[in-house]
């Protein structure tokens, strides 16, 4: 009888874990395509600036190509996100909303503050240093909240590296500044998937 109930405890446990493990699967894929999409968009955005610098590509055209790819990255963030605390009550709701909505407001916080400064007489070249670095430092910052939040060392690591990529940055000067935001963003945020996608592995 004892074997019994002991074989029936381990089949619990199993049960349980196995449940876990679905649930936090289903939280970490799409936090592996958020890391994805801002990728992609640092890696190829910032390029086509940097293009464009060179006089290789439209000044225009990079423009455009940046702007869609971050508004399309804040979009996709919001939308990911709100899949994610989908179901959650309480605190960790609370949380996560506040959390998901500060990105969209610092963005624009930070787009108003360089506009702002380019009508009281910032040169191009100066908003070209003052843009990049602006928003590698909120999304270091925004992501050492989230390490905060959810006591998570990945995005503690990331945040670190972002703040020095956007502290760094202005001292190379406009054009290396954007290659360094682009190889830099591929790099971390790659980073960031990469090692979440491990996560996913089925445990031995």
């Amino acid at each position: 009888m004892n074997e019994n109930l002991s074989g029936d405890a381990r089949e619990m446990l199993d049960l349980i874990d196995g449940q876990q493990r679905r649930v936090d699967r289903g939280l970490r894929i799409p936090v592996v395509w958020l890391y994805t999409v801002w990728a992609v968009a640092w890696l190829v955005g910032f390029l086509a600036l940097y293009f464009a610098q060179l006089g290789v590509f439209d000044p225009v055209a990079a423009g455009i190509v940046f702007a869609v790819l971050i508004v399309g990255s804040i979009v996709a963030s919001a939308v990911i996100g709100s899949r994610i605390g989908r179901g959650v009550r309480g605190d960790s709701q609370f949380a996560g909303t506040v959390y998901g909505l500060s990105w969209s407001v610092c963005s624009v916080a930070f787009a108003l503050l360089g506009i702002g400064l380019i009508a009281e007489g910032m040169p191009g070249d100066l908003a070209g240093i003052y843009f990049p670095s602006a928003y590698a430092l909120m999304c270091g910052t925004l992501y050492l909240a989230g390490a905060a939040v959810w006591h998570d060392r990945l995005q503690l690591v990331l945040g670190l590296a972002l703040l020095v990529v956007g502290a760094v940055a202005p001292f190379l000067g406009l054009g290396p500044n954007l290659l360094l935001m682009a190889v830099a963003g591929g790099v971390v945020f790659g980073a960031g998937a990469l090692v979440t996608l491990r996560t996913l592995s089925p445990r031995r």
